[in-house]
């Protein structure tokens, strides 16, 4: 049965293809991680949320969710509506997210690390909210802070790639991967990497007032791009860097300051336009 009453915690984590093969936080076996309860779902507006684990990381109290909460039988705007109510409710204030993605850059190739600046958004989800009254400006659209601290993480913890500090992200709908013809438009339009979770959340985010900062992994190149990516080639990068993803995320959230010197909050005004009945 869904749960009505939402912890209280500063921090969350949305978990997304890289940390998906494992349970998330306790296969990682982190130091000074405990996980203090589980919650099968929430009661939202916009119906039953996914399920959460709330932990705690040297006193920080963080929720998390696995892979945006795409499930069978909900939206994906929904999913992303039902986990950002939840954050609401819960007081987040800072959000760290992952995802696996397409290279379109002849630069990258899978394995490596991209922590994105920017976003073309291409998907069909923009109109996505839950609350109205704010004017939401994407002028900085991931937290700087975030960035560094993440950016740090995969320095610190590379892998068997390389990283790369900064990326403008292609958003898609999804669930198909695109044609060679849209992945050129999209390489035209000046993206570098290709996926389909950054909206709504970016949105969201900025909608409640939270930092959102985005760590992706490449785990194939887009259509058209180099070479054909495989399915067992697919599998194995999913399978073989999750315990590291999932490391990474922990170190970044560990490295986050108590207080922000980001102009996120700022980013988000009272809405001009006037309820007219």
């Amino acid at each position: 049965m869904p749960t009505k009453e939402i912890p209280q915690a500063p921090y969350a984590i949305i978990g997304g293809s890289s940390t998906n093969s494992l349970k998330f936080p306790e296969d990682i076996n982190y130091p000074g991680v405990k996980v203090l309860a589980s919650y099968e779902s929430f009661t939202t507006p916009f119906g039953d949320s996914p399920s959460f684990v709330l932990f705690e990381l040297e006193g920080r109290l963080t929720l998390t969710c696995v892979m945006h909460g795409w499930r069978p039988g909900v939206t994906r705007a929904d999913a992303s509506r039902q986990i950002f109510w939840v954050f609401q409710q819960a007081g987040v204030r800072f959000i760290l997210s992952e995802g696996g993605v397409g290279a379109i850059s002849h630069l990258l190739r899978p394995r490596d690390l991209v922590i994105p600046n920017d976003y073309l958004d291409f998907s069909l989800r923009k109109d996505v909210n839950i609350a109205s009254g704010y004017l939401c400006i994407m002028r900085e659209p991931f937290c700087p802070t975030l960035r560094q601290v993440l950016i740090k993480a995969s320095e610190d913890l590379p892998g068997k790639g390389r990283v790369f500090d900064r990326s403008n992200y292609v958003v898609t709908d999804g669930r198909h991967f695109e044609s060679p013809a849209e992945v050129q438009h999209f390489r035209m339009a000046g993206g570098d990497v290709i996926g389909q979770s950054v909206a709504p959340e970016v949105y969201l985010a900025r909608e409640i007032g939270a930092c959102y900062g985005r760590l992706e992994l490449v785990v194939n190149y887009a259509e058209g791009i180099v070479t054909d990516w495989t399915h067992e080639e697919l599998k194995d990068i999913f399978f073989e860097e999750s315990p590291l993803a999932g490391r990474r995320l922990l170190m970044a959230l560990k490295a986050i300051p108590e207080e922000s010197t980001c102009n996120c909050k700022d980013l988000r005004k009272p809405t001009l336009l006037r309820d007219r009945k």
